[in-house]
């Protein structure tokens, strides 16, 4: 899969091959300029991206969001209700305990 490119003008200022990724990213450029992740908030690319990789529920949660903190802040969110349903039936992680008599 293609990974996400923060860019800033026509410079590449960051690259994210998943939502940890992403995350860690957002959170450095933003520090130096968020009008960089800002910009691809507000232009729908970061949606798009994850939408790409398969991560729809946080793409639903990042729509129409352009602040970078209150983007952060649904990433964490997400992972958080992510982690929380490990295990559950009907999440692609659970695994359904067999018993050998």
């Amino acid at each position: 899969m293609e990974p996400f490119y923060f860019k800033s003008y026509d410079k590449v200022v960051g690259i994210a091959h998943d939502v940890k990724e992403l995350e860690a990213e957002m959170e450095r450029i933003g520090k130096t300029d968020s009008a960089c992740v800002e910009w691809h908030l507000k232009e729908g690319h970061i949606v798009s991206w994850l939408n790409y990789i398969g991560e729809r529920g946080l793409a639903e949660m990042l729509k129409g969001v352009s602040n970078v903190k209150e983007a952060l802040a649904r990433i964490k969110e997400y992972e958080t209700l992510k982690s929380k349903n490990v295990g559950q039936k009907g999440n692609k992680y659970y695994r359904k305990k067999v018993y050998k008599f």
